[in-house]
């Protein structure tokens, strides 16, 4: 999954994006409006997290740009204000859910995995097939009751996966939300993570999950 981070203080954000890739999450991060309002409207987010008081640009302006670009991704707010002004201003610009600073990280990421369930009305979170198992809370994974050890981004590539069950993701919707601004959309690095998933996940005595859909993409489901 990944999230943008839009906070100007330098040690909240890295705190966040520290604790959010611990996570699974791939992370960008702008740390004024005007670049938090670009990116949350030209890239394809899970969760944006919008911090009030912001230079160039104040969160619920960012949060109305946002909503009138036609994106849905749904926004965390984040204010050290607790006014019910400012809750209601954020909420009728469209964010989905409200954070008074100082928070907890666990009430966070609480939030943050409440407001991924409602898009894809997700009721657990836990995503099976055939006999695998990935529990998103835990991070584990499991094959025939066999733990199964896979990296930070083998985990986040299987889990975008799950969420679209039966369905073809392309290279560009993997490269939009499993791996951040950063990453080369030109390199190999998503045939490299389907080869190493397949060997971790996979075997001669087992059903075939990961299908490679040419010149389309790829799915998981436990028949072509």
């Amino acid at each position: 999954m990944r999230l943008l981070v839009v906070e100007d203080e330098p040690e909240i954000k890295k705190f966040l994006s520290d604790a959010l890739e611990a996570e699974c999450f791939a992370v960008d991060t702008a740390t004024d409006g005007e670049k938090g309002s670009y990116l949350g409207r030209t890239n394809d987010y899970d969760v944006i997290i919008l911090d009030y008081i912001l230079p160039k640009k104040d969160g619920v302006t960012v949060c109305k740009e946002i909503r009138e670009s036609g994106k849905n991704t749904p926004i965390l707010a984040l204010s050290v204000k607790s006014e019910t002004n400012t809750k209601v201003d954020f909420l009728d610009a469209g964010a989905d859910d409200y954070l008074t600073k100082p928070f907890s990280l666990e009430e966070l990421l609480a939030r943050i995995r409440a407001l991924l369930r409602r898009p894809q009305e997700i009721t657990n979170e836990i995503f099976t097939i055939d006999n695998l198992e990935l529990d998103t809370k835990k991070h584990t994974v499991k094959r025939g009751g066999k733990d199964i050890y896979l990296t930070r981004k083998e985990f986040m590539f299987l889990e975008y996966l799950l969420r679209n069950e039966g369905s073809v993701v392309s290279r560009a919707m993997l490269m939009n939300h499993v791996w951040d601004m950063e990453a080369d959309p030109f390199s190999n690095t998503i045939e490299a993570h389907v080869l190493s998933l397949r060997r971790k996940i996979e075997n001669k005595n087992m059903k075939k999950l990961i299908h490679t859909v040419p010149g389309m993409g790829y799915k998981i489901a436990t028949q072509k």
